[in-house]
């Protein structure tokens, strides 16, 4: 088979045979299977219990010819079932945005001690999620024990991993369920017209933001308070940066997009601009775009957006050197990373770009054109044509 698979570009939603009162009913037998369980992991897990009816329809939909490969993307309690995934009976190639796939109903392992990078024994995907690895905190109910028996029950047939980092498909190496299973790394695709660099002064004004002092940018997509996202670490480094440049003519400056401004507005010594909650790619490219450095300062993650979108803005990215993150910051060339998760080496980073607005300019320009070297829209498609082809084939 060559090109394009046929259906590749149809998008597939809730099971549309679905009734109302199924649809009521589901999610509160799914809180009731949840009963009695609590853990010390903030992640969001997902049981993916009961079946929905949808693994049926496409199977159906398959055996009439109306797509050739079924591409998973993120799946959590009201999509496909464990159970309906095992019986699906086209190829199948599933795009991990997460953990969940290998992991109990944990879409993200617990958090790594700081100062740590390696591999330590928070990931019970990588044991099976055996007694002996179980925290104290879920004895008296295991449902990610629970929830990854299931799994390696029902998913006798392995499917094609689509990895979006070398760090996931390392992950996917060490799990006990998915360590053999084929996978490819194909980083996510961006819109490089929707994102692209913008007048840094003109920008500024729409915002509503100073033109003549160095600006820092900081995403708080779900909230400050989710400890994967690092917003703890960058308030330390802020700390730091801002007992660093008071002798600073003009000091910079933090904006937070994501959240609004809260009661108590951040106290780091910096001035702080919220910009609120951005629910337009514009204004988010605005946003991007009258920064002179991206912090991300995230312990765990996968590929994220704000990094890759920003770089494609042409505004280099500081991050710690940790989960995929190394794969999108050349240090030193398209921004600075920082050891795992040392608040003072962080700060370091981003005074030390501050310092140099050539640097930062030579960064933004090799920002972008990393962009376009690896997250083309049409480099990512051919990627994925490649694999839907291999796909395919192997599944005769």
């Amino acid at each position: 088979m060559s090109g394009v698979p046929c259906g590749v570009g149809c998008q597939v939603g809730a099971a549309e045979r679905e009734s109302a009162l199924w649809r009521r009913l589901r999610p509160r037998l799914t809180q009731y299977r949840k009963r009695g369980w609590s853990t010390s992991n903030p992640a969001l897990h997902s049981i993916a219990w009961p079946s929905t009816g949808l693994g049926a329809e496409l199977n159906a939909a398959f055996q009439r010819g109306e797509f050739d490969v079924l591409n998973l993307h993120w799946l959590g309690d009201s999509t496909l079932s464990i159970e309906e995934i095992g019986r699906l009976r086209c190829p199948v190639v599933w795009t991990l945005h997460d953990q969940w796939a290998f992991s109990g109903s944990e879409h993200y392992a617990p958090l790594p001690v700081d100062g740590f990078s390696g591999v330590v024994d928070h990931e019970r995907f990588a044991d099976g999620y055996t007694h002996r690895s179980c925290p104290s905190t879920e004895h008296a109910f295991d449902l990610n024990r629970k929830t990854w028996l299931r799994k390696f029950k029902a998913w006798k047939n392995p499917v094609s991993l689509i990895c979006p980092s070398q760090w996931m498909a390392d992950c996917v190496d060490r799990s006990a369920l998915m360590g053999e299973w084929s996978r490819w790394v194909i980083p996510n695709p961006l819109d490089l017209q929707r994102w692209a660099p913008l007048d840094q002064a003109m920008a500024r004004d729409v915002l509503g933001l100073p033109r003549d002092v160095p600006l820092v940018l900081f995403g708080a997509m779900g909230g400050t308070a989710d400890p994967r996202k690092g917003s703890d670490c960058l308030l330390k480094a802020l700390s730091y940066l801002a007992a660093a440049v008071n002798t600073w003519q003009v000091k910079p400056q933090l904006v937070i997009f994501g959240e609004s401004q809260p009661e108590y507005p951040l106290a780091v010594g910096l001035p702080v601009h919220y910009l609120g909650h951005l629910h337009d790619d514009v204004s988010l490219r605005l946003a991007y775009a009258a920064a002179d450095l991206m912090v991300v300062p995230s312990r765990l993650d996968n590929l994220p957006n704000t990094a890759t979108e920003a770089m494609a803005c042409g505004t280099p990215v500081v991050a710690f050197r940790t989960g995929g993150l190394p794969e999108i910051v050349n240090d030193g060339v398209s921004g600075c990373l920082a050891e795992p998760f040392d608040a003072t080496a962080m700060a370091r980073c981003m005074e030390s770009l501050l310092m140099s607005p050539e640097q930062l300019q030579r960064m933004a320009h090799q920002a972008r054109l990393q962009a376009e070297r690896r997250w083309s829209s049409e480099h990512v498609a051919s990627l994925y044509v490649e694999a839907y082809n291999t796909i395919v084939q192997r599944h005769g």
